[in-house]
């Protein structure tokens, strides 16, 4: 289906008009039931007074390059219309107890449903969620066993039958002694609640204190810091303490007696009189003082610790382990007493969820007559449920899973489920990249829950890039054409074969040629190493041993290649690479002995690994992407070089916003304030007074031309992202000229000169959008030119770092290899391809050929098939998930993974 880029003027155009050029049904306009949301003059981030519509009851994509706009119309207009206009409908006593959403910048949006949202990133669980209790497949779990769980007796310990007691409300009499007891109701089973193990509170860990951490250099004597919490965590004085108590101060503490070690670390509480000087000054005081050992002072300070700041300062003094008590179980001797099947409930927690469904399916069987009425209903309960994540791929997870250990595209799976098992109506359910953390071979299963909720008589509308989801959507809107301040439009819609057909797509060309497997058709992206060459460079052989679900592994891998490892989630590929192969390659660089689950291991040439994770940059909004490049501490000597700047004695570092004088006062650089609403969560909201640019008004007065010495000759130009050279593009005003290439940075603004860009309109743009407005900085061009080359041109430069996805964060962190010479590197990735468009795909593998060529070896965790078949050398795990994996399925290069009938990666490559 032809399609344009969307015209601002054309905002105001009939609906019925609209709708029927875009093949929609005008039922809506002519007093029927709506069919598709309008929306009008969205201008949402970078939305360019969008019109579009979106069919009502049908699986709807939104495709784009990343940056173009596609999150802004999905969860910037739809779903913050949706929701906002459903709690405007509750009363003003409910909606104080909840969020309040702005109005999004929009003219009009008219027949939108209420709205929830899968967020691409949601929170990460507390310490006391595990999957079962996420799922709630806990709650049908305990309510199973204290209904017709056999209960033991507390007076002799005899077991009693099950019966209905519980159910019924009526005591147990025991079959043994006669005595009568209560069995425990479903609360009981908590470790929450009443189950709880009273040691570690239900958590299933405790805090010891970690001696070794206490004194890391036993050179040092104790005079010289050697106890290190005497110090950081207590007075410095408590060394005399320790003195007075018969301990030597001036010695190794490697040199002191066991008498005296064990003073240090265990010693009583005695109060000392001791003479202490000041650090500064020949003053002397007399002072009584408990002593505090070494350990108490780490006890006694994570006892008063409030905060995450005070558990830091504590932490690294700690050792966490499972709870001496309850084994890690959570639950008390009590919880952990009522049987089913044999079982207790910390033991039915422990099985996977595929272990836990056929162990349910024959719970009513064995029971008596009379009490299977009940549990088939819980039961069916519970495998209702659980029938859905399975299908989502989940069943390698094992019921008591820490939450917080859950990925990303797990949690994510979780939520799905939980929203298909509610059966609503009537809602539009926007999900953001709900394919992230997805073996192809669970794409199938996601599409069926999709089709499930849109069966129910709701809408789905899915951000997406996994081009096999997205051919299956019922209706596709595009956004683009370009990242940033170069998108904002829709440049195409219609069904996937409209999109096939139409040359203004850019999603269009990666839809075609499905085969009859539904695996998809692929040219080569790059220049792959021929089969004869692969070990030529050298190989990495690891023999290992059984590590979690892994089992005792071989695996050879070639040097200076590029090595995919593939396989279902949960079947070890994480284990392997990150917890085998990196510490064991770490330990033979460093000359110490491997890590107990790697037998041997030899590396030809590797003297130097990198692990390039999905981690945070960064751990507040202080760091941004302008920060983090390097590319500010040019802009701030740039800056500092004005007329403007030198008439007001301003150097660079006033220019910093984390310490310089011309940081906002009022949110101290941060860009943002925090407001308290009292008995709910705090709420930061952009800085009032700055509005989020981190710099107060004084900074507006300063502007950079970026003008550069004139020059006879172009030294060859900056690059543009469009490919042009920047030479020229940036005159501005009489008698200026700039110069792209020319090294040497000038004063360009005379005071009053209203041309040129204040430094908070640069951290305002994009790097693209920065890398021809700074062409005159060459270390800052250069930097802004890797960022673009990584494909992170959309990025703006004030965007705070811990906010980006898992896979901008691998390519930030990247940013600062490229260039290097890289002979005996090897590179880690853990699927960077996350959120990625498939033309982005390809930009990745230009960045990894690179590397390559420089002579690095890059071993990339991946689930992305483009990617896969791109790979020199694939390395398959599998054959499923969790106990069903930890196996070598196959190895070789894709078109030999693709003929191995063990390979589930392999069927759709």
């Amino acid at each position: 289906m032809a399609s344009r880029l969307q015209d601002p003027s054309t905002a105001h155009a009939s609906s019925a008009e609209f709708a029927a050029a875009q093949g929609l049904s005008a039922a809506c306009c002519s007093g029927g039931a709506p069919d598709h949301i309008e929306v009008r003059g969205a201008r949402v981030h970078n939305l360019r007074g969008v019109d579009v519509d979106i069919p009502l009851g049908k699986l709807v994509g939104i495709a784009g390059v990343s940056g173009s706009g596609k999150s802004s119309l999905a969860l910037g207009v739809l779903y913050a219309e949706g929701s906002r206009r459903y709690l405007e409908a509750l009363s003003t006593y409910t909606r104080r107890r909840m969020g309040q959403a702005a109005h999004a910048d929009v003219d009009d949006v008219r027949y939108v449903p209420a709205a929830l949202a899968l967020h691409q990133r949601p929170s990460v669980p507390g310490v006391r969620s595990t999957f079962g209790t996420m799922t709630e497949l806990l709650n049908s779990l305990r309510l199973l066993f204290s209904r017709v769980g056999s209960h033991a007796c507390p007076h002799c310990g005899t077991y009693a039958p099950p019966s209905m007691a519980v159910a019924a409300e009526q005591p147990i009499v025991c079959t043994s002694c006669g005595q009568r007891f209560w069995g425990p109701g479903a609360e009981d089973l908590a470790f929450n609640s009443g189950g709880a193990c009273p040691t570690c509170s239900g958590t299933g860990i405790v805090r010891t204190v970690n001696e070794a951490a206490l004194v890391p250099d036993e050179s040092k004597t104790i005079n010289e810091g050697a106890v290190l919490p005497w110090g950081s965590l207590m007075w410095d004085l408590m060394k005399q303490v320790c003195g007075e108590m018969g301990v030597r101060l001036d010695v190794p503490f490697r040199d002191l007696t066991p008498a005296e070690r064990d003073i240090v670390f265990h010693g009583p509480a005695e109060k000392k009189h001791i003479l202490y000087q000041a650090k500064k000054g020949d003053n002397f005081a007399e002072l009584d003082f408990t002593y505090y050992n070494a350990v108490y002072t780490v006890e006694n300070a994570l006892a008063k610790a409030k905060d995450e700041k005070g558990l830091a300062r504590v932490a690294k003094f700690l050792s966490e382990g499972p709870c001496p008590d309850c084994g890690g179980t959570r639950l008390s001797a009590a919880a952990r007493g009522p049987r089913v099947r044999g079982v207790n409930l910390a033991q039915a927690a422990e099985m996977t969820l595929d272990e836990a469904v056929s162990w349910v399916d024959g719970v009513p069987a064995s029971l008596p007559a009379e009490l299977r009425p009940m549990a088939v209903s819980i039961c069916e309960s519970f495998l209702h449920t659980a029938r859905r994540l399975l299908e989502l791929g989940l069943g390698y997870l094992s019921l008591d899973r820490a939450g917080a250990t859950l990925s990303t595209g797990e949690r994510q799976r979780v939520q799905l489920a939980r929203a298909v098992r509610n059966r609503t109506t009537g809602v539009m359910y926007v999900l953001d990249e709900p394919s992230i953390g997805l073996h192809p071979a669970n794409i199938d299963g996601l599409l069926g829950v999709m089709r499930d909720l849109i069966a129910d008589g709701n809408s789905v509308v899915m951000v997406d890039h996994d081009t096999r989801i997205l051919s299956q959507a019922d209706w596709l809107v595009e956004m683009g054409p370009e990242a940033g301040a170069g998108g904002g439009h829709v440049v195409a819609q219609g069904t996937p074969a409209d999109l096939r057909a139409n040359p203004a797509s850019i999603i269009g060309p990666y839809l075609g040629d499905w085969d009859g497997e539904g695996g998809r058709q692929c040219g080569e992206w790059r220049s792959r190493c021929s089969i004869d060459d692969l070990f030529a460079a050298g190989a990495i052989r690891m023999e290992s041993n059984a590590l979690h679900t892994v089992h005792p592994l071989v695996v050879d891998l070639p040097v200076n290649r590029l090595i995919a490892v593939t396989g279902m989630s949960g079947s070890g590929k994480t284990t392997m690479v990150l917890e085998e192969l990196i510490p064991a390659l770490t330990s033979v660089i460093a000359g110490e002995s491997l890590p107990c689950a790697v037998r041997s291991i030899t590396a030809d040439g590797i003297s130097r690994v990198q692990l390039v994770d999905a981690t945070p940059i960064g751990a507040n909004v202080r760091s941004t992407v302008a920060t983090y490049s390097g590319v500010l501490d040019d802009l701030r000597r740039a800056f500092a070089c004005t007329e403007a700047a030198k008439a007001a004695g301003l150097k660079a570092g006033a220019f910093s916003y984390n310490t310089g004088k011309l940081r906002c006062p009022t949110c101290d650089g941060t860009g943002q304030v925090s407001l308290d609403v009292q008995f709910l969560p705090d709420v930061d909201v952009p800085c009032p007074d700055c509005r989020g640019s981190r710099y107060s008004a004084q900074a507006d007065a300063i502007r950079w031309a970026g003008k550069t010495k004139e020059a006879s000759t172009n030294k060859g130009g900056a690059s543009r992202p469009d490919g042009a050279h920047a030479a020229g593009a940036l005159v501005g005003g009489a008698g200026r000229v700039t110069l792209a290439g020319a090294d040497e940075l000038l004063d360009f603004a005379a005071p009053g000169d209203e041309s040129g860009h204040t430094l908070p309109e640069l951290m305002a743009m994009s790097v693209d959008e920065a890398l021809v407005a700074c062409a005159s900085l060459k270390k800052a061009r250069e930097r802004l030119q890797t960022l673009h080359d990584l494909g992170l041109g959309y990025l703006t430069l004030g965007e705070a770092t811990p906010a980006l996805s898992g896979g901008e964060a691998q390519r930030l962190k990247l940013a600062s290899e490229m260039g290097r010479a890289q002979n005996g590197s090897l590179f880690v990735f853990d699927e960077p391809t996350i959120g990625l468009h498939p033309r982005d795909v390809r930009t990745l593998l230009g960045v990894f050929q690179h590397l390559v060529e420089q002579g690095a070896t890059v071993v990339v965790i991946e689930h992305d098939l483009d990617f896969v078949r791109n790979a020199d050398y694939v390395v398959d795990l599998g054959p499923g998930g969790d106990q069903a994996g930890g196996r070598i399925v196959a190895t070789g290069t894709p078109e030999q993974i693709a003929a191995n009938p063990d390979s589930m990666t392999g069927r759709y490559l």
